[in-house]
């Protein structure tokens, strides 16, 4: 039985071409799984089937940023070889969607940890999700690998309402999972039913921007920077201010429909997800 907040792989997939795998750093993923290097210590997994991975290793260990569907696990262990022996101890769920969680269950037979809000263990607890996140947290929590502090923030409502932001202080990094997914092009998907919201997704990026970062890593995009997230919460606020004005003006559900596939890409996928609660929100 499906519930209404799953969604599934091949749903994800038709996703992923929807967006599209255009630049080689912005855009979706590469098609097959690859790894690239962010700093001595920090490395991507990346594909186009699913969001990204966040590698962290310390003397002590690793954390895992994500772990991409269950389908993927191995594949994901052969990249993580690849780069280090150390073994996994947390995996940090950016939020309850599969292509971000459906490893998790493969990563807690190996001792891993999983770790994600109150409020993403909820949902997926409701879909019966195998693989529950055993820590949560609901504002803030600090995790040290070896010595490195990873701090975990819930800002608010955006994609669902259990995206949490990343921050490492030392680094000057955050990690952003879909509150931020994608530049070039960049892109909304408002998953109401999760308890997302277009209006309060620019608060929760307002938040994120007030961290000490300069490099951004997004949910499926490459490496950026903190002027492309910048950039992002202005596109947020235009994609709020535009469907406010259509609705001041009585324009009907297809015009709202036209403009945001002109104006930000939409997508049918994103449309059966947020059209009605877009127009119902932005009142």
């Amino acid at each position: 039985m499906t519930i209404k907040y799953t969604i599934a792989a091949g749903m994800l997939a038709a996703l992923v071409g929807s967006w599209g795998t255009a630049h080689a750093q912005g855009g979706f993923a590469p098609p097959e799984l690859a790894t690239v290097k962010v700093r001595d210590n920090i490395y991507m997994i990346r594909s186009g089937a699913s969001g990204n991975v966040t590698v962290l290793i310390s003397d002590d260990g690793v954390a895992l940023i994500d772990a991409k569907f269950a389908m993927e696990h191995d594949g994901v262990m052969a990249q993580l070889a690849k780069i280090t022996d150390k073994p996994v101890r947390y995996v940090i769920n950016t939020h309850m969607h599969a292509d971000h969680t459906g490893g998790n269950a493969a990563m807690q037979a190996l001792s891993a940890e999983v770790v994600a809000s109150q409020n993403a263990r909820r949902i997926m607890a409701e879909t019966q999700t195998e693989g529950l996140p055993n820590i949560v947290m609901d504002d803030y929590l600090r995790i040290y690998l070896g010595k490195m502090p990873i701090d975990l923030y819930y800002f608010g409502r955006g994609h669902t309402d259990g995206d949490i932001v990343i921050h490492l202080p030392e680094e000057r990094i955050v990690i952003t999972g879909d509150l931020f997914a994608t530049w070039g092009p960049y892109v909304h998907l408002i998953h109401y039913a999760a308890g997302g919201s277009a209006r309060d997704w620019s608060r929760s990026l307002e938040r994120a921007l007030k961290l000490d970062f300069d490099t951004v890593i997004p949910g499926h995009s490459g490496v950026t920077d903190r002027a492309h997230m910048e950039t992002y919460l202005a596109e947020t606020v235009r994609l709020q201010d535009m469907v406010r004005q259509m609705n001041r003006a009585k324009r009907s559900r297809d015009d709202i429909q036209a403009m945001l596939m002109m104006e930000f890409g939409w997508s049918g996928f994103m449309m059966n997800f947020g059209l009605d609660g877009i127009i119902s929100e932005m009142q």
